[in-house]
């Protein structure tokens, strides 16, 4: 059959001519024209979509007209037009016309028609365009030789367009890492950009681990890239773990400034006020969360650990009154025993950093004991301390606590210098005895306010003292005036606050 459709048959014997009718060679001739007619029409786009048997009877009634009212055709001419009828009635059933697709001299397949063609290039153009994320244009030589094909011979448009990719030298299939759908590498094994995870995660992975996941979404597809991609493993680790800023938080402790805090951290100040905008910098209090700048990798590990362990179970208390102790005050009788549990948990980490513990089960060991607790019922006297300090005054700060440059060097300061105009009136911190009242030195005249446990506030640079050694002094009493005694420069009280003898910065206690 493939001889019928691509070679026309000739046959070499010919009849004689006859006195009726036209010579043998004649209706040969007229029936080679039809076909080569029947054949210009195959190569059109609708000639054999139509009924080619059809066809071939129309080129048999129009013969048939040619002849009318003759003698019947002779033979030969008649089996040869009775061979174009059959094989157009053939072809017209089994076959279709196509396009052999050819690129750089290799057939690639059979396709239904030109602008099928020109459709896939156009898409694999547009798909290359994308990966590449530059206009691209196919560079290969293209070519379609018409041919006849059975339907279901045709070559899957897909297969053409993964075949001409496969011809694209700037774009290659591979196994690709993406991060949050961004491009990090390539590797030809799958293999390859597993082991690379897993070396990430390796640090914070133990025994313990229940399970491992990313701060960012991860996949690894077979996708076409640029050749060009990244493809050193190392080269992507370094990639992965490239610090980023991000911000914590942290709990103010006591002792603690808002620049130590900024120094600590590797920030200026600026950086750091940028972060707690609604933070009054010089009125610090334990207990404060702040914003602290924090850097972090690209992509985080979190992990998972089951872990079990002993907890103390906390003593359960019972207060009782004592008349001999003043209100606030308080005394162990007994401290207890603390019970004991076997907890397991759920534990998640962030880059082995502990971000929440979740209990699974908890079995009490061993029962606590009661803790029993004496508190004082006996009415609190005005002067005696609550343990809370409130600001001396209200002023401008001009020197804070720690290490600041005057009188031409370099000294560290103890407390807090406070700026009033002269004569202001200066306020007991809390409550207390007085310890000292008079001049001292560098302080010039002094007040010194012991609070128990160990706690002491000191007012110097006063120009009068309201108080002596030995009184008591109830918060917010007034108990000297602003001055410029001593080592100043101006009007000011100087503020501090010892805890055991050691100066502690004023703004990370005062309310």
């Amino acid at each position: 059959m493939d001889e019928i459709l691509r070679t026309p048959q000739k046959d070499s014997r010919l009849h004689g001519p006859r006195k009726d009718h036209a010579p043998a060679d004649g209706w040969a001739k007229r029936i080679e024209r039809l076909k080569d007619r029947w054949s210009e029409r195959l190569e059109g786009a609708g000639a054999l979509k139509g009924d080619l048997a059809l066809q071939s009877a129309r080129v048999y009634h129009r013969m048939h007209s040619a002849v009318a009212g003759k003698p019947k055709m002779a033979p030969l001419p008649f089996l040869a037009l009775a061979a174009v009828i059959g094989v157009a009635g053939v072809v017209g059933t089994l076959y279709s016309p196509a396009y052999v697709l050819t690129v750089d001299g290799v057939d690639v397949g059979v396709v239904q028609s030109k602008s099928v063609c020109q459709e896939i290039e156009a898409r694999v153009e547009s798909r290359a365009s994308q990966i590449l994320g530059y206009d691209y244009t196919i560079d290969h030589e293209v070519t379609y030789e018409l041919a006849l094909t059975k339907r279901e011979d045709l070559t899957p448009t897909a297969d053409v367009e993964n075949y001409l990719f496969d011809q694209i030298g700037a774009i290659t299939k591979a196994y690709t890492l993406r991060v949050d759908g961004q491009l990090v590498g390539m590797a030809q094994d799958r293999a390859a950009l597993d082991a690379l995870l897993d070396e990430l995660a390796a640090p914070y992975v133990n025994e313990n681990t229940i399970a491992v996941d990313y701060t960012k979404t991860v996949h690894i597809t077979q996708e076409y890239v640029p050749s060009d991609s990244e493809q050193d493993t190392a080269a992507m680790m370094a990639a992965l773990t490239a610090n980023t800023n991000g911000q914590t938080t942290y709990e103010v402790q006591a002792g603690d400034t808002f620049m130590a805090l900024a120094f600590d951290n590797d920030m200026t100040m600026a950086e750091m006020e940028a972060l707690n905008p609604d933070i009054d910098i010089n009125k610090l209090y334990i207990g404060q969360i702040l914003n602290i700048k924090e850097e972090i990798p690209y992509l985080g590990v979190q992990t998972v650990d089951s872990l079990t362990y002993t907890e103390a179970i906390e003593c359960p208390v019972r207060e009782v009154e004592d008349d001999s102790m003043y209100q606030g005050d308080s005394k162990v009788l007994d401290e207890g025993i603390p019970g004991e549990a076997l907890v397991t948990a759920d534990v998640t980490y962030l880059n082995g950093v502990e971000k929440d513990r979740e209990v699974t089960s908890s079995t009490t060991v061993r029962e606590a004991t009661e803790r029993v607790i004496a508190v004082g019922t006996k009415e609190r006297p005005t002067w005696y301390p609550t343990g809370n300090y409130v600001w001396p005054v209200y002023g401008t700060i001009t020197s804070r606590f720690g290490y600041r440059y005057i009188f031409g060097s370099t000294s560290y300061h103890s407390g807090l210098d406070i700026a009033v105009p002269y004569g202001t009136s200066i306020r007991a911190s809390d409550g207390g005895t007085v310890s000292f009242a008079g001049y001292k030195g560098s302080y010039g005249y002094l007040v010194i306010i012991d609070h128990g446990n160990g706690e002491q506030t000191y007012y110097g640079h006063n120009s009068q003292l309201l108080v002596s050694a030995g009184d008591k002094v109830y918060q917010g009493q007034t108990i000297a005036k602003a001055g410029s005694t001593g080592r100043s420069t101006g009007s000011h009280c100087h503020f501090e606050i010892r805890i055991n003898g050691t100066s502690v910065n004023p703004t990370a206690y005062l309310n």
